[in-house]
């Protein structure tokens, strides 16, 4: 009896050592960018043709859109933050990294929330820090405080006198350049926060930016009155940084 004791603590000590390792496995996780126009899908096949129209009534055409999203995050129960320390400049227009994998693994488990910043923070947003931008040619000139892009949505639209102009909503770090020197009035890259998440076998996330949005909630987006030199207009940069707060949702998680 002694004996059949004893081999079940051994078996059971071992399956909870199983467990235990299965719930500490790390592994990587995808986050693949999809694009909409108010639940259209939106893909580079789709620029350079007028077939969408602002909450305002512009009749416009997409010719370029880019953007960098960087320091994915990752919440524990316990309120610690896991900070994958990259970044993804996902090119819709040439249709490239649209996909980001990053290389940090991430152990397995459920976390309350999952996150990623729209930009660069601060401390990170640094001219010439970043080899693949700068090539990318997505820098901001110094006399706008330098640093880097953190979208470039360009096209063109139709004005109210059915003139067809171009349009470059482009958003940076909102900045005051009346002076001598840059200042800094209010931090607009975007914490984008995707809710409760669970990580297992190589979870890939797939995540949805609706491009109409940024021209009309809670802001609507008069492109007649703000279509061009908007990154030294602070105002501009905050309504920006207002509408971007609803772009993205998480669709769905594989």
């Amino acid at each position: 009896m002694k004996k059949i004791i004893f081999t079940l603590l051994i078996i059971l000590t071992v399956l909870s050592c199983t467990d235990s390792e299965e719930t500490i496995e790390s592994k990587n996780i995808t986050l693949n960018f999809s694009h909409t126009w108010d639940g259209v899908p939106v893909t580079n096949a789709d620029f350079n043709t007028f077939k969408f129209t602002t909450k305002n009534g512009e009749q416009l055409k997409i010719e370029r859109l880019r953007y960098v999203i960087s320091d994915v995050t990752l919440e524990t129960s316990n309120g610690e933050l896991i900070v994958i320390n990259a970044h993804n400049l996902v090119d819709v227009t040439n249709n490239k990294n649209l996909t980001f994998a990053p290389t940090a693994p991430i152990l397995t488990g459920n976390y309350n929330n999952m996150s990623f910043i729209f930009g660069f923070k601060n401390e990170k947003n640094i001219s010439a820090a970043y080899e693949d931008l700068n090539t990318a040619i997505f820098g901001v000139p110094e006399m706008l405080g330098g640093g880097y892009h953190y979208m470039q949505l360009d096209g063109k639209f139709k004005n109210e006198s059915d003139e067809t102009i171009g349009y470059n909503f482009h958003a940076i770090r909102a900045v005051d350049a009346s002076g001598d020197t840059p200042t800094f009035p209010k931090d607009t890259f975007i914490k984008v926060n995707l809710g409760p998440v669970s990580i297992s076998d190589n979870t890939t996330f797939n995540i949805e930016m609706n491009i109409a949005e940024w021209f009309k909630n809670p802001h609507t987006w008069n492109l007649n009155q703000l279509h061009q030199t908007l990154m030294p207009n602070t105002n501009a940069q905050i309504m920006m940084f207002d509408n971007g707060q609803s772009v993205f949702n998480l669709k769905s998680i594989n």
